[in-house]
């Protein structure tokens, strides 16, 4: 890095890049089952949690209640998901999984080995990827 003001040597730019191109990648993967990128990414902790406050479903998504509360109405309007409030603590609103959410898992199955397939990356390659935005992210994150 001669010049650590060009483009081509800003790392941040490279991961904006990149993840631009990979969210593409999603949306015409994820047209064919009807949802956006972040109503994916909620649903995919969704079908691991079954049941998870909003609260608790922003954190895991990095996302404020602000773009998370609309996301979730309209998953709700298209019957992916069932908002209630918690018994428990009448503030907290709790998100469930509808019928039609949960039998989207089965037509999701496919989107992770498809993008790996487009991203033409082998196992290898992928892991270290893997690790090295995870170590990011928790440097980040502290």
């Amino acid at each position: 890095m001669n010049n650590p003001l060009l483009l081509e040597n800003q790392i941040c730019f490279k991961i904006y890049t990149a993840e631009r191109e990979i969210t593409k990648l999603y949306r015409g993967l994820l047209e064919e089952i009807g949802v956006t990128y972040p109503q994916y990414l909620a649903l995919l902790v969704l079908w691991e949690e079954k049941t998870i406050s909003v609260k608790e479903l922003g954190k895991k998504l990095f996302l404020d209640s602000g773009t998370l509360t609309p996301m979730l109405k309209r998953m709700e309007a298209n019957g992916l998901v069932e908002r209630r409030r918690s018994v428990e603590d009448e503030r907290s609103v709790v998100i469930t999984l509808a019928k039609k959410g949960e039998a989207m898992e089965d037509k999701a199955a496919c989107v992770p080995s498809r993008l790996v397939e487009r991203l033409e990356m082998e196992g290898e390659e992928l892991e270290q990827l893997d690790r090295t935005l995870t170590t990011i992210l928790g440097k980040l994150q502290k």
